[in-house]
């Protein structure tokens, strides 16, 4: 970390995001939605424009100069990721649309050729629809069993449930980092342990998408085999993604979408494909974007992913008093293994019409089920009003979410 990023201080990070100097109905912004998606600091920004206006051309094929220099960005892109997460080379990173695309990807290449009729599959109740879905509509085709680790009443997952649900058939556990609508932060690195200590030739993959904006990611120490994370989420664009894979399983699987720039050969009489991880990224990728999710990347790493950590946990612990205070509210998934994320409902009035309220003061929440509806049925519950940070967030979009929660108490209670 240089030093100049060393002496700033969360008060100047937020100042890197233009468009929080905006007013909402006349009240300074208080932007608690960053678990749907991150605000851009200037510096990616200026990256994509930079990129699109002084560069622009694309990749992998041409020989001038604009296709070379652009060619050279996108590839030094995901050397960065790779070393982002702590890869075993930039070979390992796979760019996808987003965390959806990289599921979708495992589920179609690697879970279409490896499980069969009569296996199971592990997810947990906690998990993102982009984790639940795939996972069905593939069971729908093979006939696998899909079972669930239980969450506690605290959002916790119960791990001993879990050790007890692993059988011989058991072939694959794909299970959420931090859950989106909880903010419960979960020991993957145990739940691997457990899974592989159990049958060393376990597949375990990890949905990253809440966790690697929050603090440092090691996908060698965490011991999986795939996670997978998404740019919009990490202060960078939409539209890309990563799946991160080991090479000897990325290696080894077969292409689930065909195009240009995959191939070694496309005969009359056959195709041939390029090794991992070209085989998976057909067509034009979101190159613009993966070259400004690099400079995200950058960003949060010149910042230091320790010190976003720690200010997040510490407004968590400014913030989770002050919430739990509001007359009527019911906090869920109320643990001490958290990111900043906190989900509740109100006995008072509900979520949508407090959400309604809250943004005529400047706070920007999600209220919803938070493409989680099978843990809003475990919750009881059709949906919460959720408040997420980002390194930008500070105490005064805190104070400013309390104040909004009582005026809407007045007005609706």
């Amino acid at each position: 970390m240089s030093t100049a990023s060393q002496k700033r201080q969360p008060a100047d990070w937020r100042a890197d995001f233009p468009i929080l100097k905006q007013e909402i109905n006349g009240r300074k912004l208080a932007y608690l939605d960053s678990a749907a998606s991150a605000q851009k600091p200037q510096v990616v920004l200026d990256a994509m424009t930079h990129a699109m206006n002084d560069h622009y051309a694309n990749i992998h094929r041409g020989l001038y100069h604009f296709s070379q220099q652009t060619t050279t960005a996108f590839e030094r892109a995901r050397a960065k990721l790779a070393a982002f997460i702590n890869a075993d080379g930039e070979r390992e990173i796979v760019f996808t649309r987003n965390a959806t695309e990289a599921i979708n990807l495992v589920a179609q290449s690697w879970a279409r050729q490896n499980l069969e009729k009569g296996d199971e599959v592990i997810l947990s109740e906690m998990e993102h629809h982009a984790n639940f879905v795939p996972w069905h509509m593939l069971q729908n085709e093979i006939g696998f069993t899909i079972k669930y680790i239980p969450v506690h009443d605290d959002g916790t997952l119960d791990m001993d449930r879990f050790r007890s649900m692993l059988r011989p058939e058991t072939k694959l556990i794909s299970v959420v980092h931090v859950s989106n609508a909880l903010g419960t932060k979960n020991d993957v690195k145990t739940l691997t342990h457990i899974a592989k200590d159990f049958y060393p030739e376990m597949t375990v993959m990890i949905d990253g998408s809440q966790a690697a904006v929050h603090g440092a990611v090691d996908v060698q120490d965490i011991g999986a085999d795939f996670y997978c994370f998404t740019g919009h989420k990490l202060y960078g664009p939409t539209g890309v993604g990563v799946l991160w894979g080991r090479y000897d399983l990325l290696d080894q699987m077969p292409p689930y979408q065909g195009g240009g720039d995959m191939i070694e050969t496309v005969a009359f009489d056959g195709v041939s494909f390029k090794p991992a991880p070209a085989r998976f990224e057909a067509g034009t990728p979101a190159f613009v974007e993966a070259i400004a999710l690099g400079t995200a990347i950058d960003y949060m790493t010149d910042i230091g992913m320790e010190n976003i950590a720690a200010h997040e946990q510490a407004l968590l612990a400014y913030a989770t008093p002050k919430i739990k205070a509001v007359d009527g509210l019911i906090l869920h998934g109320d643990n001490n293994n958290k990111c900043g994320i906190l989900s509740f409902t109100l006995d008072w009035g509900h979520p949508s019409d407090v959400s309604m309220i809250l943004d005529q003061c400047g706070v920007a929440v999600r209220s919803g089920h938070h493409c989680c509806m099978p843990l809003m049925s475990i919750l009881g519950v059709d949906a919460t009003i959720r408040a997420s940070f980002g390194l930008y967030t500070n105490t005064d979009d805190i104070d400013a979410l309390i104040a909004g929660l009582k005026k809407a108490k007045d007005l609706l209670g």
